[in-house]
């Protein structure tokens, strides 16, 4: 069942987003060579519950950190604990916070100066596929228009949209329906409707669409190899421009 926002869940979730965008901030200026993911996780953690929120994935599904931490060719689902980021490593972080009952999602990944090439425009297509779908997130238009416009910008790019894992509706629970998968047939699907909030999160690999999870029975890499990227935003269909819940 899709469950419509109220103006008052709105609020909500909008003062959730800031936090769920604060954290992730605080996340980007502690990265860096030398820090291990579990002082990451630790960041995320006490920044979200200095704010008043308590961390999303904290014991989601038995999952043991405040936040996934995923290095390189981890696509999603990393553990924090003490690998140490290195010079050039890309790191994806999806974070979650629940503020007063309503919950935000989002996730990045962190690219510097120092990762390679391939990696900076890995990330760059993984991030404008977002957008590129974000523009058919209005009233009338179909989750395929979305989906779709999603896919075309990362296959066009010669990369591999992961259809294993897809977005999803987020609000009273992190994960609600509907499924928002990041490929599809423009012109079919629900029609999105105001009050919807939706955590949309292109997954990309660069060699492979197929995936496995690792023996931790959590992590998720690609099954060739190559390295993955997670760009996500909680977005709110409103009766013009959509907008984004998780923002600073």
């Amino acid at each position: 069942m899709i469950v419509i926002k109220t103006s008052k869940d709105i609020e909500l979730m909008r003062i959730s987003g800031r936090i769920t965008a604060g954290a992730m901030e605080a996340a980007r200026k502690a990265c860096r060579p030398g820090v291990t993911t579990a002082e990451l996780d630790a960041v995320i953690h006490e920044y979200i519950l200095g704010h008043g929120a308590s961390p999303t994935f904290l014991g989601y599904a038995g999952f043991p950190g405040s936040a996934c931490i995923s290095v390189n060719d981890e696509l999603i689902h990393g553990i924090p604990g003490k690998r140490v980021i290195e010079k050039g490593d890309i790191v994806s972080v999806d974070v979650g916070a629940c503020y007063k009952g309503l919950n935000t999602d989002m996730a990045d990944t962190f690219v510097t100066e120092d990762s390679p090439e391939n990696a900076k425009r890995l990330y760059r297509i993984t991030r404008e596929s977002f957008y590129k779908g974000l523009e058919f997130m209005k009233v009338g238009y179909r989750l395929g228009d979305v989906s779709a416009a999603i896919q075309e910008h990362i296959e066009s790019a010669g990369y591999f949209v992961v259809k294993k894992y897809v977005g999803h509706g987020v609000g009273f629970e992190l994960h609600e329906d509907p499924s928002v998968p990041n490929y599809g047939i423009a012109g079919h699907g629900l029609r999105l409707q105001r009050g919807m909030t939706l955590a949309v999160e292109p997954m990309v690999n660069e060699k492979c669409e197929d995936v496995r999870v690792l023996s931790n029975g959590w992590t998720v890499v690609p099954a060739a190899g190559g390295l993955s990227a997670h760009y996500e935003n909680t977005v709110l269909i409103t009766d013009g421009e959509p907008e984004l819940i998780t923002v600073v």
